[in-house]
């Protein structure tokens, strides 16, 4: 059975941390405000691979109140998601994915970033689409202060 989940995160851009995005780290004034390293699009694939599933969102399944991992590589929670969906016997077929932003370009980390994702979720690089917007300098994903991140996910799951 062919499911397919949907998923959305943003995060508000602060001074002072790193800007991941897809699991890599992208030079620019300005990082993600987060409990993990706040990568809005892998935590967007993450709830679209969970809704796929028909499981509760990436919150749910890692708090924000959990001190134990604060930091943690959202790379390594998608490996830990993608090792739930292998417990149900399922498997992810794809993900597409849009980064919603006015800066920094992320044309040059794309395929870094589809590396990463691929590589935590277990599927070749081919099926996991990357891509990138702005928000037409409109509203305050126009106005810089923060990244937002929509993505599907498609998961083939035995009856």
């Amino acid at each position: 059975m062919n499911l397919v989940g949907i998923g959305y995160d943003v995060h508000q851009l602060v001074e002072g941390r790193a800007l991941i995005l897809g699991g890599v780290e992208i030079p620019h004034t300005h990082g993600l405000d987060g409990h993990s390293d706040a990568d809005v699009l892998s935590h967007a694939i993450a709830d679209a691979v969970l809704g796929a599933i028909g499981e509760r969102d990436i919150g749910h399944h890692f708090p924000n109140t959990d001190e134990s991992i604060r930091g943690i590589s959202s790379l390594d929670i998608l490996r830990k998601i993608a090792s739930l969906i292998t417990e149900r016997g399922a498997r992810v077929i794809n993900i597409d994915a849009t980064l919603i932003a006015e800066e920094p370009r992320i044309g040059p980390y794309v395929a870094e970033m589809r590396e990463n994702l691929a590589e935590a979720l277990q599927i070749p690089v081919a099926r996991v689409g990357v891509k990138a917007t702005t928000n037409e300098r409109m509203g305050f994903l126009g106005r810089q202060e923060g990244i937002a991140a929509m993505a599907v996910a498609s998961v083939d799951q035995p009856e």
